[in-house]
């Protein structure tokens, strides 16, 4: 499977995709709940037992916690997208476990792993493994050995406490089912079904990348929203960074937007009062959305009006300007905000930064 990257792409080997039952979840329980139960215990959780789910396993090809976690929101938007499950992380109907390991640059075998259990967020996969990655280097740098045990990351306190001690795979595999065969299937179906299905998550990484860039093609892809900058028209990095930032910031379903009303609106936003865009947005998800209602206001655009509100803004903020002609240039976004807050949201920001950053000047 190819993780695509911004120097390229490499390639991540599966070792398989098996389906298999949960048996249960065990809960490890010590401090006080702990003692409730006359000591620190396990407990197992029968809730979701004999729950079917795939289980994927990689060839040991990912190098760093950022491709780990890119891998994953690949891997997570293809469940989703071929109709496997839901792959909704909050509910438990997705989860990672994590091998690591390091080695010295230039070395070829692998050394002692760590499992990492049952993570449901890609940022925390990325901060368990940056954790473990840390901690077997101190381990082997003051000379010790690393231990192959599986983990419990611990997020909100950055920890990694030891649940138990592991073998190897097949300790934890269950007898073979005698009632079940091999399974073969025909060669013609199998490309068949191939040919039926979409273009996979990395290959539309790829074709858009050439247009807007990798990280707002990652960004698109990943999030499911791709098909909606595809449905836009308009300039094409203009769209992708309000599909993917604005939109998505306003909470409206991708699906249900007309990328045509939608495209309009973005290629007036600079003429229309940003409190109309904005409304825009919100509103481009509902039937029946028109564009036509919100580009009938006019941002003030009018240097005459506008220069009062920004020397008043500048006078009453003398502190912010001495910072902003002294090398803060982030600054410039309070001073936009400020007039923009004045107008009620009705000026052009594009008129509004180019008025500050010449007064900013002098």
């Amino acid at each position: 499977m190819p993780l695509p990257g911004v120097d390229g792409d490499i390639e991540i080997g599966i070792v398989r995709a098996h389906l298999e039952e949960d048996a249960a979840k065990t809960i490890h329980v010590g401090g006080a709940e702990g003692r409730i139960h006359g000591s620190e215990s396990s407990l197992v959780d029968f809730n979701r037992a004999g729950t079917p789910l795939v289980e994927i396993v990689t060839a040991p090809d990912l190098r760093s916690a950022e491709d780990a976690k890119r891998f994953l929101q690949i891997l997570r938007q293809t469940v989703v997208e071929l109709g496997l499950s839901d792959a909704e992380m909050e509910k438990g109907s997705l989860r990672f476990d994590v091998n690591v390991s390091v080695r010295e640059a230039g070395e070829e075998a692998f050394r002692t792993r760590t499992e990492l259990k049952n993570m449901n967020s890609f940022n925390f996969a990325a901060k368990g493994i940056e954790r473990e990655i840390r901690r077997q280097i101190e381990i082997y740098e003051s000379g010790g050995t690393v231990e192959q045990e599986t983990l419990h990351f611990d997020p909100g306190n950055e920890s990694a406490p030891p649940l138990r001690s592991k073998e190897e795979a097949q300790d934890y595999r269950y007898f073979p089912e005698p009632d079940l065969v091999p399974l073969e299937p025909d060669r013609d179906l199998v490309e068949r079904l191939g040919a039926e299905l979409p273009d996979p998550p990395w290959a539309r990484i790829e074709r858009l990348r050439e247009e807007i860039g990798f990280v707002l093609a990652e960004g698109l892809v990943t999030s499911g929203r791709d098909d909606l900058y595809a449905r836009t028209p308009g300039e094409r990095e203009a769209v992708a960074n309000v599909v993917m930032n604005e939109l998505a910031a306003a909470g409206v379903d991708p699906a249900a937007v007309n990328g045509e009303e939608l495209g309009k609106v973005i290629a007036r936003r600079s003429e229309i009062p940003r409190a109309a865009f904005t409304d825009a947005l919100a509103a481009s998800g509902s039937d029946g959305f028109s564009a036509e209602q919100y580009l009938g206001e006019t941002a003030i655009a009018d240097v005459g009006e506008l220069d009062p509100v920004i020397d008043r803004i500048l006078s009453e903020n003398e502190a912010q300007v001495a910072a902003y002609r002294g090398g803060k240039d982030g600054l410039l976004g309070y001073f936009v905000g400020q007039v923009m807050k004045e107008t009620g949201g009705k000026a052009s920001p594009q008129v509004v930064n180019e008025r500050l950053r010449e007064k900013l000047k002098a």
